[in-house]
């Protein structure tokens, strides 16, 4: 890429937020794949917006939304857009009032989002750490206790076409494994699961990999790729 590293997280971030151009949007992913700096900042930014995506409601905005930002500016001179000729740097009254009702737009809704957000955040009840039989640390659950489970996984796996990763969770003996959900894409996700008991301490958790669309029986059926035990958060 050609920005400075220093951008590389704010570009990420717009990217994520949906805030640049299409053209921008377009370059970004074009300089994924052969940007690790870039590809790591972006997988960083969905990690940090992904409460954004699973809380937030989506909202239809009304016809009237534009011509009200656009009544609040001030009004344009058509006189002095006469006497003004394009140039490569075009300072013009209409130029200027274009890129104030764009800003305008995305600030409205990148504070809507944001403050929503803030007033919606939950701590996890229990965090389960989840290892592979080697010991490595492969993933974290939260678990919410209200259906919502936040995995975050902090390594890659390998799925081969045709399996996905199931998550499950062992509330008691007597009822079993339940799944809480697929990860698609290998990457960190929010789940909403099933109505279950509020968790516990000591409550296991673990990811297999079975066949597209979740294991055939409710049960898990593959490979264990991760599995930890709940801690009560702090």
């Amino acid at each position: 890429m050609s920005e400075d590293r220093t951008d590389i997280g704010i570009i990420a971030d717009e990217y994520v937020l949906g805030l640049l151009d299409a053209m921008q949007a377009r370059q970004v992913e074009a300089d994924i794949e052969r940007d690790p700096d870039l590809k790591a900042a972006i997988a960083a930014s969905r990690e940090r917006f992904l409460p954004l995506d699973d809380t937030a409601e989506p909202t239809v905005l009304g016809d009237d939304l534009w011509s009200r930002i656009d009544a609040a500016l001030p009004a344009q001179d058509s006189r002095t857009e006469a006497v003004h000729k394009p140039t490569a740097n075009d300072n013009r009254p209409g130029g200027w009032r274009a890129t104030a009702l764009a800003a305008m737009a995305a600030a409205v809704i990148l504070a809507v989002a944001l403050s929503f957000n803030l007033m919606r955040t939950v701590e996890p009840l229990v965090v389960a750490v989840l290892v592979n039989e080697a010991g490595d640390v492969k993933a974290i659950v939260e678990d919410f206790g209200n259906e919502n489970a936040a995995v975050r996984l902090l390594a890659d796996f390998t799925v081969p076409e045709g399996k996905t990763i199931e998550v499950w969770t062992l509330p008691s003996a007597e009822r079993g494994p339940v799944s809480l959900g697929l990860i698609d894409d290998a990457r960190s996700v929010r789940l909403n699961g099933p109505s279950l008991p509020e968790p516990h301490d000591s409550q296991l958790y673990e990811l297999t990999l079975e066949q597209a669309g979740g294991s055939p029986t409710g049960r898990p059926t593959g490979l264990i790729l991760a599995k930890g035990f709940a801690k009560i958060a702090r």
